[in-house]
């Protein structure tokens, strides 16, 4: 019994640690959208936050865990913070990356497409809208971001963004019913997603287009 206790305690450590590891991925892409859209400290912190919790809240508020993790968790909410305010002191230290942005962005869609997931079965959801829910919490802090900076949000256009979100949550569920390890599951869901959209920026691969033109 002992034993068991400490494996859930183990698995909830870690995906909790994942959790946070998006988080930090999708406040730095929020907060460097902030710098190049030449923002002050306020508001690349707040972009960088907004960026951060958006998809999980949204998540939380449609499965019914209220109050949202965001914010009954003031560590998720520090560590955007934090994130918001390294990057405006320090985002020369990725100026070396080629599109810091799309890069961290798509490290964020990942984690939270896998532990939506999971959080979203944990509620008792079917495992196909456990998959939706994985997807609305990957995409979520993106679109937030892209409304706000002015942008069309980047899952209306035909890039490959809330498939790859779709297809990494799947894959964590199928992880589940095949009784593998929550953390196995998790990572294997996260790493297709980023690698999927990974590849389709640098291979610019993308969904097809309507053919109608007006």
């Amino acid at each position: 019994m002992e034993t068991m206790q400490l494996t859930h305690s183990t698995t909830t450590f870690f995906l909790n640690l994942i959790n946070l590891l998006g988080i930090f991925a999708f406040a730095i892409s929020g907060a460097m959208r902030g710098v190049r859209s030449q923002m002050d400290i306020f508001g690349i912190v707040v972009l960088g936050v907004v960026t951060a919790v958006s998809g999980g809240i949204l998540r939380d508020l449609l499965i019914g865990a209220i109050p949202p993790e965001a914010i009954a968790n003031w560590h998720i909410m520090a560590l955007a913070v934090l994130a918001g305010v390294g990057v405006f002191f320090f985002h020369h230290l990725f100026d070396h990356l080629r599109h810091p942005v799309l890069l961290f962005d798509a490290a964020g869609l990942g984690v939270f497409a896998a532990t939506g997931a999971q959080k979203a079965l944990t509620y008792g959801l079917s495992p196909v809208m456990a998959a939706v829910l994985g997807m609305i919490s990957g995409i979520g802090g993106g679109m937030v971001r892209d409304i706000l900076t002015a942008e069309i949000p980047v899952v209306l256009r035909a890039e490959i963004y809330a498939s790859a979100a779709l297809l990494g949550a799947a894959v964590t569920l199928v992880g589940d019913y095949a009784h593998l390890p929550a953390i196995e599951s998790t990572l294997a869901g996260a790493s297709l997603s980023f690698i999927l959209r990974m590849m389709a920026l640098y291979r610019h691969w993308s969904l097809p287009l309507s053919l109608i033109h007006i």
